[in-house]
């Protein structure tokens, strides 16, 4: 699967925890949410070095929007990437424990159990 079509297959599953996803749509998203970040990132330092603070709070509504719209679909296909592993989605929560992120990462490294 290729960036563009994983861009756009989790655009249009925005909300759907239900299903499977690829660790190659997975990974695509990932980058894709992180390419969007960082340049949202960029914009807000240029905004706050321009000293005005109209501008800098316009970025920092319109920041708090863009990652309003990123997380809803990248917890959905976090969620399918673990059921593609014959896992709940459930084990998203390991978010909130002490190096369960490391464990998600793992988890959602491992290949596909399904074919």
């Amino acid at each position: 699967m290729s960036f563009q079509g994983s861009v756009k297959k989790t655009w249009g599953k925005y909300a759907q925890f239900r299903g499977r996803s690829s660790r190659a749509e997975f990974w695509w998203w990932i980058l894709f949410v992180a390419i969007v970040n960082i340049l949202t990132g960029v914009i807000l330092s240029l905004l706050q070095n321009l000293n005005s603070s109209l501008l800098t709070n316009i970025g920092w509504v319109v920041a708090t929007i863009i990652w309003l719209a990123l997380i809803i679909p990248t917890i959905a296909v976090a969620a399918r990437r673990l059921h593609d592993r014959s896992l709940t989605a459930w084990l998203l929560l390991l978010f909130f424990v002490p190096f369960g992120n490391i464990v998600l990462i793992v988890l959602w490294l491992l290949p596909s159990k399904h074919k």
